[in-house]
């Protein structure tokens, strides 16, 4: 599991880190980063599962999706601690 994954392999949550290293600390905004996360695993898992009823390569699609992670550019840029 990497380093910023806590709790079980069945159970795992993210430890949200600040541009310093720092963890983030506010409940409500570890609450939004976790149900985003989960949003986004169940579409990226729908999609896989798509793809593979329709005859795709699972690690070509795996590829296209890192590929694809990479590409997005945030309309905003990181924040410094305050």
């Amino acid at each position: 599991m990497p380093a910023f994954m806590t709790g079980t392999s069945k159970n795992p949550s993210v430890r949200w880190l600040k541009p310093s290293g720092e963890p983030v600390a506010c409940v409500e905004k570890i609450k939004v980063l976790n149900e985003n996360h989960e949003e986004l695993r169940q579409m990226v898992r729908d999609a896989l599962e798509d793809a593979l009823l329709m005859g795709c390569s699972e690690r070509h699609v795996r590829e296209v999706m890192h590929a694809l992670i990479d590409e997005v550019i945030p309309a905003y840029g990181e924040r410094e601690d305050p």
